[in-house]
């Protein structure tokens, strides 16, 4: 199992992770240190244990506000799709009834012809 060096509000932290699974650990890094220093900018230094739980906290609204997204996208498909299938049907209802007043036409044009 490597381990993988990684900083975080300028502080060094060795962390085991699965083979191959080195980079994205660091990725992971990278962004809680982002968020730290943030939350650093923002509120100043509050303690590394604070400051981290409110990065923690931060990306965990970001992480549940990408859910809403995404809970709010397949709303909005569920609700398309449902008008595209009550367009569709009134569409084929409207080509059905075409079709048939087209055929009584034909019908009547070859009575006609028939009986001249």
């Amino acid at each position: 199992m490597p381990l993988v060096n990684v900083m975080v509000n300028n502080r060094a932290y060795t962390i085991a992770c699965d083979d191959g699974e080195e980079e994205h650990l660091r990725a992971l890094a990278a962004t809680v240190d982002a968020k730290t220093r943030e939350v650093l900018s923002s509120v100043g230094q509050v303690g590394d244990t604070r400051l981290l739980l409110m990065a923690a906290l931060l990306i965990a609204d970001e992480h549940h506000g990408g859910k809403a997204d995404v809970h709010d996208h397949h709303a909005e498909h569920q609700s398309l799709r449902a008008e595209l299938e009550a367009r569709t049907k009134l569409a084929e209802e409207e080509s059905a009834a075409a079709l048939d007043r087209s055929s009584a036409r034909l019908e009547k044009l070859a009575a006609q012809l028939s009986a001249a």
